[in-house]
């Protein structure tokens, strides 16, 4: 299902099936929001310790007054225990849209504490309408955001190619198929098979040599999304260690976050964590069992609360990646303007999509790098 919709103070009602939309005219300099669900297609399915996605619903946000549109997008997710659907998006953003009328994109600090602090919705939802407001602002200043943040491209790390858990044939075509579209210098391998260290290792095995062909010397990290034991991680962060791999993100399910400091202790590789940790609330607590952790804003509410992540993250001596769901060229655009403040990136879910409706940083020598266009700089893909 596609719609479009702004939500006002009930005056006419348009029925979408079982989804009602009030609708009334707008008084003057009103913000516009307007929701749309657009669907988007993996070229290669991608699965990971909890299953297998091939296709996604996301929902595009746009803001609008005084004729600047600022645009942003909410994808669903789960993290095992915290599932975010696109029904609940759409709705959560339906019921934002009346309490955001009376103010101005540039009411930030009113919009985030009396309106957003406590209307708990997703997290996903106020991301979307994060990157929506920090859009609108870069395009009324007519600066891109990297810039209006006063940030060096030249800094931005290499971003990685992800590959999901499969068979030791299927890895390998998969890194073949990866090397036919964009220059990769970091392959992040998905381990956490539910056949178990073998199959892991299998896989590990194939992809490192396939990638490694022709004299290529890509860096390799692994990730596996909560799907292994404390002794399991122990015995691959060894045996991973020995072949070079750069960091372990995610070895134990999030909820153990007590035995993340044994590991932390005991591992040769530095230990990330994804799943266990959405804002920069949970990073004090994090900082002596973890080395570093990934930023998606999916997670963490947006733009906003992931600055504020990487600035807590630096004063805790912690490293910071910044990471993906099943997003557009339009989240991930967003994203890739934090990344000159980042040590690692991970961005490569939109260059896996068949119909990404998207256009806005672009990959060069490995980099997934924003343009010159005010606000994100994203635009549609038919434009």
């Amino acid at each position: 299902m596609a719609l479009a919709l702004t939500a006002q103070l009930p005056q006419e009602t348009r029925n979408f099936g079982s989804l009602i939309i009030p609708i009334c005219p707008l008084p003057p300099n009103s913000v516009r929001i307007t929701i749309q669900p657009f669907t988007v297609h993996k070229r290669f399915a991608l699965t990971i310790s909890r299953g297998t996605t091939a296709q996604t619903t996301n929902v595009w946000v746009r803001v609008e007054q005084d004729g600047i549109e600022g645009w942003g997008e909410a994808s669903p997710f789960s993290t095992g225990d915290r599932p975010q659907t696109t029904e609940g998006l759409v709705a959560a953003l339906e019921h934002l849209t009346p309490l955001l009328q009376p103010f101005s994109p540039l009411d930030r600090q009113v919009i985030h504490s009396e309106i957003l602090l406590d209307a708990g919705i997703p997290s996903a939802a106020e991301a979307a309408l994060d990157m929506a407001l920090w859009d609108w602002v870069g395009k009324r200043a007519g600066l891109p955001l990297w810039q209006l943040w006063g940030f060096d491209l030249g800094r931005i790390p290499p971003t990685s190619a992800t590959i999901g858990i499969s068979s030791p044939e299927a890895g390998r075509e998969r890194v073949r198929n990866w090397l036919q579209v964009a220059e990769v210098d970091v392959f992040k391998v998905k381990l956490g098979s539910p056949s178990g260290l073998e199959s892991d290792r299998a896989l590990f095995e194939a992809v490192q040599d396939e990638a490694m062909l022709d004299g290529r010397t890509p860096n390799f990290m692994v990730d596996a999304n909560g799907g292994w034991t404390v002794q399991e991680a122990l015995q691959m962060a060894d045996w991973l260690a020995d072949r070079g791999v750069l960091y372990l993100e995610q070895p134990l399910p999030r909820g153990q976050e007590h035995d993340l400091k044994q590991l932390h202790d005991r591992s040769p590789l530095p230990i990330f964590v994804d799943e266990s940790c959405w804002t920069s609330f949970d990073l004090p607590t994090l900082a002596d069992r973890v080395s570093g952790i990934n930023i998606k804003l999916m997670k963490c509410r947006g733009l906003t609360e992931a600055l504020r992540m990487l600035h807590t993250a630096r004063a805790l001596g912690l490293d910071t990646m910044v990471g993906c769901y099943s997003d557009s060229s339009l989240a991930n655009t967003a994203a890739a303007h934090l990344s000159p403040l980042l040590e690692h990136v991970d961005l490569d879910s939109h260059l896996n999509l068949v119909d990404d409706p998207f256009h806005g940083a672009t990959l060069r020598s490995g980099r997934l790098l924003p343009n010159s266009l005010p606000g994100l700089g994203v635009e549609r893909a038919d434009s």
